[in-house]
């Protein structure tokens, strides 16, 4: 089996190329995040002013917070899509099965294109609201030109996590043979536990002990605390081994299930 990294490289540009033809939708995105970005900063504003330090976020920070959570929103894919939809329309035409006994990773090959879809909405529905809302908010950026960097690999870990999680969701098609309902439940967990609503400092109780717990923490809410230099030094192993930990989990997870439904493929086509 063919798993030479440049096989795995050459279908992430793949997956680049796909979506930077899609103009007219990457437009309409970046302009609706930014849209969303300016009610919701301006939401905060007004939160904030009248709770100063809530969470333990500035206005600056909690106004940041907004901004970056709407770069990540499609680069991580908290909504779920991305290949999703591609295997989803394989288990309605069949060709899952085909694709499961090609000579190269099932799993691999999808978290290659995701990969690279993600670096394409990073690069432009990414850094497009982002501008936009240092230009039109005051908005805290990093102090350490490292942050940047490793910021960087939240976001790769951060996408590695939600693939793992939407690779489970995928997989329960061949069980369910249409994921759909799941992926819907999905979008609702996920929007909430990821901090996307509210960062997961403002959840109370054991509510906010439980969501900094789970994997959509590593979505979103880790990310943009390292953006935020919440963390700095030693201490941003923390958010970093946190997502490392789940990725490695959810990959292992979705390597079980797919060895579960390749299994599966084999008993019903005899």
């Amino acid at each position: 089996m063919p798993n030479a990294p440049g096989l795995y490289a050459a279908v992430a540009r793949g997956s680049f190329r796909r979506y930077s033809t899609y103009r007219a939708a990457t437009l309409a995105g970046t302009f609706t995040n930014t849209v969303f970005g300016i009610i919701l900063a301006s939401s905060f504003l007004a939160l904030w002013q009248a709770r100063p330090s809530l969470g333990g976020y500035d206005q600056a920070q909690a106004v940041t917070y907004i901004w970056v959570s709407q770069s990540l929103l499609v680069t991580v894919a908290v909504w779920g899509g991305g290949f999703q939809d591609d295997v989803q329309d394989r288990f309605r035409s069949g060709d899952i099965a085909v694709d499961l006994y090609r000579p190269v990773d099932f799993q691999g090959w999808w978290l290659a294109t995701d990969l690279g879809r993600a670096a394409f909405q990073l690069l432009v529905r990414g850094t497009v609201p982002l501008l936009v809302g240092a230009l039109v908010f005051r908005i805290q950026l990093p102090r350490h030109p490292v942050t940047w960097a490793v910021f960087l690999l939240a976001v790769l870990l951060a996408t590695v996590v939600s693939f793992g999680l939407r690779f489970l969701v995928s997989i329960t098609g061949f069980w369910l043979h249409d994921s759909e309902g799941v992926r819907s439940v999905m979008l609702v967990v996920s929007m909430f536990f990821s901090g996307a609503l509210l960062p997961i400092a403002l959840f109370p109780g054991p509510l906010g002990a439980l969501a900094h717990l789970l994997p959509w923490a590593a979505l979103l809410q880790a990310p943009t605390d390292v953006f935020l230099e919440r963390r700095t030094g030693a201490a941003l192993l923390g958010p970093l081994g946190f997502q490392l930990a789940w990725a490695v989990v959810l990959l292992a997870a979705g390597r079980a299930a797919q060895l579960l439904a390749t299994r599966r493929v084999v008993v019903q086509g005899g």
